[in-house]
């Protein structure tokens, strides 16, 4: 079966950025679990997916502009210490998770920490670099009915919600 929207694939991969290792799944022991054609993935990665099987290995090449974007001047952002959780523990150039609004989350880099303030990036941390994944699939099956009215897949033994 060949990888595609609506279709569920499980998948080891190795990030790196200008040959530096970012993130692996292969840290966690466990494969990444993806409902393709839903958001979940990097579009540059998704489309890349497409068309293939299980067992197969691929070398991705992600520019930004498929990626998280292009970096955007003008995107720092004053903000009240007291949206940051860890706010006496954070310095410039580290990256946290602001809680949005709307109910989800959004990763920023810290630019510069004042008395009462947090200078923050907006623009995603990873926003402007060109990424590269190694690739294993080790799954590919169609989503079920559940997994589509969800809009994510459900890995084997994970929790109903």
């Amino acid at each position: 079966m060949k990888a595609g929207k609506d279709k569920v694939v499980s998948l080891h991969y190795t990030l790196t950025v200008a040959g530096d290792k970012v993130e692996s799944s292969h840290d966690r022991d466990e494969p990444l679990w993806v409902l393709l054609g839903h958001g979940q993935l990097i579009p540059g990665l998704e489309t890349a997916l497409g068309g293939h099987e299980t067992g197969e290995e691929l070398a991705v090449d992600v520019a930004a502009a498929d990626a998280y974007g292009e970096r955007q001047e003008g995107q720092i952002q004053r903000m009240s210490k007291k949206y940051f959780p860890q706010a006496n523990r954070l310095k410039p150039g580290m990256v946290t998770v602001l809680q949005l609004k709307e109910g989800g989350q959004r990763a920023v880099t810290v630019h510069k920490v004042g008395m009462s303030t947090i200078d923050v990036d907006l623009n995603h941390p990873m926003a402007g670099k060109n990424l590269h994944f190694d690739v294993s699939i080790g799954e590919v099956r169609d989503a079920t009915e559940e997994e589509l009215q969800h809009g994510h897949a459900h890995p084997p033994g994970s929790a109903e919600h």
